[in-house]
């Protein structure tokens, strides 16, 4: 090797551990040097997947605003009508404020955790399964993909619900006769969502669709908030007593925890950072930032105003609770509906982006005849089964908090601890060592104990709904 080279590689081995090298805070310690690249391959170790950046789909093209944008788009999505009943009547004003605080907390660092593992060993890892399995091996790549696949399945199918649910919404303001039924709706919403599918090839091109959902979401969003103002106002008398007895509270306090977790967190940050351009573990932290405080905003006012206005019986759809005008009310409805839509491509572009990976053709553009009927084939299946499931369990709220405790706190709390655990194993001190795993211990408890409380929710309700309801 002659000397030109060998200061190269010694310029460029510097230059990287300098990237790696950057700041994480973390409680009782002020900002310090925290190597990435402490985690060495040995015999254990020897099934781990290599990381891969061959995609069908785009990567590092979009500014950090852009990914931001993404990120609120889920937080802002069609779900926040619900968590004015979701998270604060069970909660109540004191502990679902302080639980929504929390929440944000801990989700904003678990997230900067597993932002700061995206280069790992001198490598990129754009899926959420490569870097676990970078990390631990074939079997929790196997684990972690099927992990996250059942999170964004059970997350899309609530997605078609909620459009179908806005869909009937507007029928009844005019035609309150029972004839258009809710799982007619969930069909038609469905096969709105796979014309969308259709037409936005990878999870960047949704670009000026993002403005589109942000107009949407600030539509439904401030129509709810103010109607909702206007009826707390002539409703000076509001019941906030937590309903249930003494032991349903308990349950449905620990399944209201599995709400606060899903309401912040996408499950698929490294796939959504795969999209942001370089530097990427400063830029992703400007969207996290961008998410966690403005993007966060409209939440919170629905969240709060829609609970202070009907407090105990909020209806699962705060829109279904507003009283105003018909026509703004279909406004709302309808911006409801069209922002489900896009939401729904952001949640399933893992799956849309292994697929085209692995079975498409990337010899071409995206819009070739050939990869336009391939995803009319593919992702029409995918939202075929998904419509299909939301017209037959309509009351998936159920299981989406059971999805919620085996999915996403694993994929968010449990893992981003442990991996930045294993990564960094050797160079952590001893106080932030039992930090992460206290998260991790921690989170796995709770993990078990949201799932034993979704799985008695669902026995309680089973005996309630039916398939393919008209609720």
């Amino acid at each position: 090797m002659d000397q030109h080279q060998h200061d190269k590689e010694n310029q460029g081995a510097t230059l990287f551990h300098s990237f790696a090298s950057s700041s994480l805070p973390y409680p009782g310690y002020e900002r310090e040097t925290v190597p990435l690249l402490s985690y060495k391959m040995d015999d254990e170790k020897a099934d781990r997947i290599e990381a891969s950046e061959d995609t069908a789909h785009k990567i590092s093209i979009d500014p950090w605003y852009q990914v931001g944008f993404v990120l609120t788009t889920g937080v802002n999505s069609a779900y926040v009508l619900g968590y004015s009943a979701s998270i604060m009547v069970p909660l109540g004003w004191i502990g679902g404020t302080c639980g929504l605080i929390i929440a944000a907390a801990i989700s904003m660092y678990a997230n900067a955790l597993l932002a700061r593992l995206h280069e790992v060993g001198s490598k990129r890892h754009i899926r959420y399964r490569d870097l676990a399995g970078h990390i631990y091996g074939s079997k929790m790549y196997s684990l972690t993909w099927a992990l996250q696949y059942v999170n964004l399945f059970m997350i899309n199918t609530g997605f078609i619900i909620l459009a179908g649910q806005a869909l009937k919404a507007m029928y009844v303001l005019f035609r309150d006769d029972g004839v258009l039924k809710l799982p007619f709706c969930i069909s038609l919403s469905g096969f709105v969502c796979a014309l969308f599918a259709f037409g936005i090839p990878y999870l960047s091109a949704l670009r000026i669709w993002l403005g589109f959902s942000t107009v949407f979401s600030l539509i439904y969003i401030m129509i709810a908030f103010v109607l909702s103002l206007r009826n707390g106002i002539t409703t000076p008398t509001k019941d906030y007593a937590i309903p249930g007895s003494p032991s349903d509270r308990i349950f449905t306090t620990i399944g209201s925890v599995a709400n606060l977790v899903f309401a912040y967190n996408t499950g698929m940050l490294p796939e959504i950072q795969a999209t942001i351009r370089p530097p990427v573990v400063k830029n992703m932290e400007k969207a996290l930032w961008f998410q966690f405080t403005v993007g966060s905003l409209p939440f919170y006012a629905v969240t709060f105003m829609g609970y202070w206005a009907y407090g105990s019986s909020t209806s699962s759809y705060l829109l279904n609770s507003v009283k105003g005008p018909i026509w703004i009310k279909t406004v709302a409805n309808l911006a409801a509906f069209l922002q489900t839509v896009i939401a729904l491509h952001i949640f399933a572009s893992p799956m849309y982006e292994f697929l085209d990976t692995k079975y498409g053709s990337g010899h071409s553009g995206p819009f070739a005849i050939h990869n336009v009927m391939f995803r009319v084939a593919v992702r029409g299946g995918y939202l075929t089964v998904n419509t299909l499931v939301a017209a037959m369990l309509p009351f998936l709220g159920d299981f989406m908090s059971l999805t919620g405790a085996l999915s996403t706190f694993p994929l968010t709390f449990v893992l981003a601890n442990h991996m930045y655990l294993m990564v960094n194993q050797h160079k952590l001190p001893t106080f932030q060592k039992c930090w992460h795993w206290l998260n991790v211990v921690g989170f796995s408890l709770l993990s078990v104990t949201a799932a034993v409380a979704a799985l008695r929710l669902i026995i309680v309700d089973s005996s309630t709904y039916h398939l393919f309801a008209d609720i």
